[in-house]
């Protein structure tokens, strides 16, 4: 299967490069890559002057540049201006602008940037920050006014952002009240370290900075000792608030008890937000009194995190009335998302107003995604198989052959240079028709290129293309482990593309390999539990040992979750154990089982995995499919004191 991907690929860079790149002055792109890695500027130098009519040989001019912008000598401007003129639109003009532009914000060369940054195209938010820095060393004030409209929406913002920040707050831009916002913010986060910066900003009243720290790293204590006038000053309240805020991530119930003892010296609108912090923190917890808690936070400003966490514990709850009031009162950008449109349209109808409750489920029911075709289904329509057939016409063919990102993409997989073919390969893509997106897919899928065949047809109609975007590759190796194991193909189809988009190679940042993204600790569970021999860690990157190794997991855990395939998602990508602990003391509906998953990536994770099983279903037994029906009804949790072995070992 291998030696077949690399043969199409080879054949794929020599159809859309008219036959030049071959196989021909590979081996000095590959050597100016390493020489890149080891920072050899003299190999570099050398090969980047001889060039060969490789489709790659901008890479060894880039990678010469970026070797260059890396050392502390002034950067060769004129070099680089050379080379954003020769290769003027592409990808790696883009990168290699946006690397300059670091470099001269590292210079502090305001004048150079703000000569530069005109030009590009995409950028992201450390460089649009270096840019409001340069407009304000250049004197223009007005980018304080664009920073204070945007407070709220720059709270995790990178360093490159605190120059204006700061400017904003000293010049009264951006008021106390704002700051102290800012802080609580990132109290409640993951980085609380982040506001002893922002405290800094605050015109009077900054608490000791020797006390803040001791409230984020030992809440408890510093709670129980709290001296009884903590309370006169508004830098004792909010550094209490810090420390509560702190504390409910690790014991909502204890936060709460300190609460009490304290809530009579807050005011009105700071103990409400301690409530709401609570509320959110039990609510993550799964936690029943989370829906009293946010309750008594009443309508204290909250942030996106805790206004979502506050219809999850309603739905939790089965709080129909609720769940409606709480969705009602988000901004409009929230209200409208899919998953708010849906549960809105769900509490309508729970209080007997069904015919608002179908205005919503109007709304998304076209979506073939997780909530819209639940929302279709409240409307009387199961999932029907798609159509076939996509937009690419033959004019869109040739454009798509003759693309020149396209093929340096299609050179790059060749030489296994995911990463860099990937971004030429989106990069491609901008601005493009639906038309070439789907004759972009067709060659990827021609070439065995997956992941850039899936995520390509995404790009167009979303109910178009459905064949490209739920391919069902490697079925030699899938179908019979699917039989061994008893497992349903869709779901099993399903769970992979969530894993891998069926590349290979593929590895994510934890470790997880191959087709099925299995943990090397999980490979050898399993492999010990199936009686697999000469099993090593090695072996996760051949596609049958994966997929058996995969497959097995699944049943297993599938087993062990009650045969639900809603808990074995779960289960699959964050361990049995949790699974099994996010259930109710009540039976749960599998969408609100889904819908209430703590961790944001399990739970994006299992609505999509459940969505690819319906559409698969669809696709491969050509009927209609209810996603109501496979989410079904989540049985109670049972009283288990400790893990199980099994989860111990796979967690």
């Amino acid at each position: 299967m291998k030696k077949r991907l690399w043969a199409a690929v080879v054949a794929a860079g020599l159809l859309l490069s008219g036959g030049a790149i071959g196989q021909v002055g590979d081996a000095r792109i590959l050597a100016a890559r390493d020489a890149l890695r080891s920072g050899d500027r003299n190999t570099l130098e050398r090969l980047a002057a001889t060039q060969d009519g490789h489709v790659l040989d901008p890479y060894v001019r880039y990678w010469l540049l970026t070797n260059k912008l890396a050392r502390p000598e002034s950067p060769p401007a004129a070099e680089l201006a050379e080379f954003l003129v020769t290769e003027a639109g592409s990808q790696l003009a883009e990168r290699l602008r946006g690397d300059w532009l670091r470099r001269l914000a590292k210079d502090g060369d305001w004048t150079g940037f703000m000569q530069v940054y005109p030009d590009l195209q995409v950028p992201d938010t450390e460089l649009r920050c270096h840019a409001r820095t340069a407009r304000l060393m250049s004197g223009d004030r007005s980018v304080l006014s664009e920073v204070a409209a945007q407070w709220t929406e720059l709270i995790d913002s990178p360093a490159a952002c605190e120059p204006t920040l700061r400017a904003a707050v000293e010049l009264g831009m951006v008021g106390e009240d704002d700051v102290w916002w800012r802080v609580r913010r990132q109290v409640e986060g993951r980085t609380p370290a982040t506001a002893r910066t922002t405290l800094t900003w605050l015109p009077s009243g900054m608490p000791a900075m020797g006390e803040f720290d001791q409230a984020v790293r030992s809440p408890a204590p510093y709670l129980d000792r709290l001296p009884a006038n903590f309370a006169v000053t508004r830098a004792g309240r909010e550094v209490a608030l810090a420390a509560l805020a702190r504390m409910a991530r690790d014991d909502a119930r204890g936060a709460y008890v300190r609460l009490l003892r304290i809530q009579d010296r807050l005011e009105a609108g700071d103990r409400a937000y301690a409530f709401a912090v609570l509320g959110w923190q039990a609510a993550l917890d799964l936690l029943p009194e989370a829906n009293e808690w946010f309750r008594a936070a009443g309508n204290v400003p909250m942030s996106a995190q805790q206004r979502a966490w506050r219809v999850r514990s309603a739905l939790r709850a089965l709080d129909w009335p609720t769940v409606r009031t709480a969705i009602e009162a988000m901004p409009a950008a929230e209200r409208d998302l899919p998953e708010w449109t849906y549960w809105l349209g769900r509490a309508l109808a729970a209080t007997r107003k069904r015919t608002e409750a179908e205005a919503q489920y109007a709304r998304i029911a076209s979506e073939p995604s997780f909530y819209g075709i639940l929302a279709a289904e409240e409307l009387g329509r199961a999932f029907a198989p798609p159509p076939a057939g996509d937009a690419a016409s033959a004019e869109h063919v040739r454009q798509a052959e003759s693309d020149p990102g396209l093929a340096r993409a299609l050179a790059l997989f060749r030489l296994d240079m995911r990463t860099e073919g990937v971004r030429e390969w989106n990069w491609a893509l901008r601005g493009r028709d639906d038309g070439f997106a789907a004759a972009a897919a067709r060659i990827a899928l021609k070439y065995d290129i997956y992941d850039r065949a899936i995520n390509t047809a995404e790009r167009s109609s979303p109910n178009a293309n459905f064949e490209l975007r739920y391919l069902t590759p490697y079925r030699g190796i899938i179908e019979p482990q699917v039989r061994n194991q008893g497992l349903d193909m869709s779901w099993v189809y399903g769970l992979m593309r969530q894993e891998s988009r069926f590349v290979i190679p593929a590895r994510s940042s934890v470790g997880a390999q191959g087709l099925m993204q299995v943990m090397p600790a999980t490979g050898k569970w399993v492999a010990n539990k199936i009686g697999l021999r000469d099993y090593h860690a090695g072996r996760l990157g051949d596609p049958e040992t994966n997929v058996l190794l995969g497959t097995s997991y699944m049943r297993l855990i599938l087993e062990g979750l009650d045969n639900h395939p809603v808990l074995a998602s779960a289960g699959y990508n964050a361990g049995p154990g949790r699974a099994r602990r996010w259930r109710d003391d009540k039976p749960l509906e599998g969408a609100i089982y889904a819908e209430t998953i703590p961790f944001d990536e399990t739970r994006d994770y299992v609505r999509k995995v459940m969505t690819n099983t319906v559409i698969y279903a669809a696709m491969l037994e050509k009927r209609p499919q209810s996603l109501k029906a496979r989410l079904g009804t989540i049985a109670p949790r049972t009283l288990e004191g400790v893990a199980t072995s099994n989860d111990r070992d796979l967690q």
